[in-house]
């Protein structure tokens, strides 16, 4: 059975970073899926205000083990120079509880634009910041972690949970539930 742990968008602010690896190590999961935007905040988003890349390149290179991630829109090759774990890939497939997990940002394939996949199949993308847990057409469902350091129209700072084939939303202040399947 899988613990996985999924986050998303977190534009080089560590502070949300520590506390996201705080609730790591309390879960313990067998792999931690970054659906990019790791370090650089972007043209559309201000500077944040803890913004510090070299702080989040170190926290994320402490765990490149666990690490399997996608490639952000604000993600570049200088990135993937510093950090110890692939992030280049548009979209990867992980299978988890016999389950097929397609991640991806969300600035190629997006919940309007899903790629060809076979039912049961869980499609995970980040991007818009906004949580959401949603089922499609052909029994797909769709989950976007939200963002820990910029959440987007009023929602608190999120991360996903998949916990021996169910998946959860959780508040990245307090670990507890926000939204389940």
């Amino acid at each position: 059975m899988a613990r996985l742990m999924i986050l998303s968008d977190i534009h080089g602010c560590p502070k949300p970073l520590e506390t996201f690896f705080q609730r790591a190590e309390a879960f313990s999961p067998g792999a931690i899926l970054l659906l990019g935007d790791a370090l650089y905040h972007g043209p559309r988003n201000g500077v944040p205000k803890d913004y510090d890349t070299s702080r989040t390149v170190e926290l994320l290179n402490a765990h490149a083990d666990k690490i399997i991630a996608v490639r952000g829109n604000c993600d570049s090759e200088v990135d993937q120079m510093l950090l110890h774990f692939p992030l280049m890939a548009d979209y990867a497939q992980v299978f988890a509880d016999g389950t097929r997990l397609f991640l991806t940002h969300g600035h190629h394939y997006c919940f309007e634009s899903l790629p060809p996949l076979p039912a049961g199949s869980v499609f995970l993308q980040g991007h818009t910041q906004i949580p959401m847990l949603r089922r499609f057409a052909g029994d797909i469902t769709g989950f976007n972690p939200g963002s820990i350091a910029l959440p987007k129209q009023g929602n608190p700072p999120t991360y996903g949970v998949w916990d021996n084939g169910k998946l959860s939303l959780r508040l990245l202040e307090t670990g507890e539930i926000f939204a389940t399947d």
